[in-house]
């Protein structure tokens, strides 16, 4: 069997290496192009990648802030539009999932999860706006651009008369890395107020409403899947050290992965993930999620605080071409840079 060669190497093996090495400039021309993050007339911030907007920091659309317009690696948007735009044929459930975000259903009982919105109608709305808080954006520590992009902003969750329950440290930090696109979300919250209890509640952590195709239920080819091999409907309430949901977005399959550093409050923390779209890492709710568990309620003397840490990954292809089980040994053997905390 005859083999061409260049300069002594096997052709397959040197078009193989040029490949790699032209993907490597790719992506390292790529990263060298500078972030910026500039304040909108709201308050919120724009992130910025070579000048274009990759993400946007939103402060005012509802009773607390999130991330939306999250552009993956190809252009795509990676969240659902609604209830920010409307779409032709996108689903309208669930107004309170908006973008990026995090969000407790029982703050010493109230509730920062849903909204207004989200009980106008329904039997018990008069019941359930009477304990609607809110996370109240108080201002930036730090807004940077340069290799990496830094939002690191200060909130309060309030209870359903403005009063703060708890203080909440917010660092979201953008990067490239390999072809994706990385969002690390770091969350401390610090019983700045006294003493306070988080509920064992399913509706409660850090989540992303992932984009209309991806879901499972519309049946496109959308699929989760887990660090165990749990897959669908399967992976919700299960505890893993990341879970990735992919699927077809305007005609290419793209994914998100949540992955949950060690570092974390339960780590690894259950999942509160849905076939619908709803993609959620929730350390809270242990019994609503499973029954034979022990309640996963806290409590938080003065002063003590919690951290959540995770790494948002969007990528091209499902969790196995985007080799997430690797790029979570990576990032579980990084050290967290710490938040601000009493």
């Amino acid at each position: 069997m005859m083999c061409w060669c260049l300069s002594g190497i096997p052709l397959a093996i040197a078009v193989l290496t040029l490949g790699c090495a032209q993907a490597d400039e790719a992506t390292a021309a790529s990263t060298a192009k500078p972030f910026s993050v500039k304040t909108t007339a709201t308050g919120g911030a724009l992130v910025l990648h070579d000048g274009e907007v990759i993400a946007e920091y939103i402060v005012d659309r509802a009773n607390k802030p999130f991330l939306w317009r999250i552009v993956g690696p190809t252009g795509k948007s990676m969240t659902r539009a609604f209830p920010q735009a409307d779409v032709p044929g996108e689903s309208t459930d669930h107004v309170h999932q908006r973008g990026l975000t995090f969000g407790h259903q029982g703050v010493a009982g109230f509730d920062t999860w849903a909204e207004p919105a989200s009980y106008l109608g329904g039997k018990h709305s008069a019941t359930l706006l009477d304990r609607l808080g809110a996370i109240r954006h108080v201002g930036y520590r730090t807004l940077a651009g340069g290799r990496t992009a830094v939002i690191h902003a200060r909130n309060e969750i309030c209870d359903a008369a403005n009063k703060p329950l708890l203080e909440e440290e917010r660092r979201m930090t953008f990067s490239i890395a390999s072809g994706t696109r990385i969002i690390d979300v770091d969350i401390d919250l610090i019983a700045s107020h006294g003493p306070v209890k988080l509920a064992d509640m399913k509706d409660a952590g850090v989540f992303i409403r992932v984009p209309d195709g991806m879901a499972v239920d519309r049946k496109l080819g959308g699929s989760i899947v887990n660090a165990n091999g749990e897959q669908d409907a399967e992976a919700w309430g299960k505890h893993a050290t990341w879970v990735d949901y992919h699927g077809p977005v305007e005609g290419e399959l793209l994914g998100i992965a949540i992955l949950n550093h060690p570092s974390s409050f339960r780590h690894p923390t259950a999942w509160h993930v849905r076939t619908y779209g709803l993609f959620c890492a929730n350390p809270f709710g242990m019994k609503q999620m499973n029954p034979n568990a022990e309640s996963g309620a806290v409590s938080l003397e003065a002063g003590q605080w919690i951290g959540l840490r995770h790494r948002f990954i969007f990528h091209v292809g499902d969790e196995t071409q985007a080799r997430i089980a690797a790029a979570y040994e990576t990032y579980a053997a990084e050290t967290v840079p710490p938040l601000s905390v009493p």
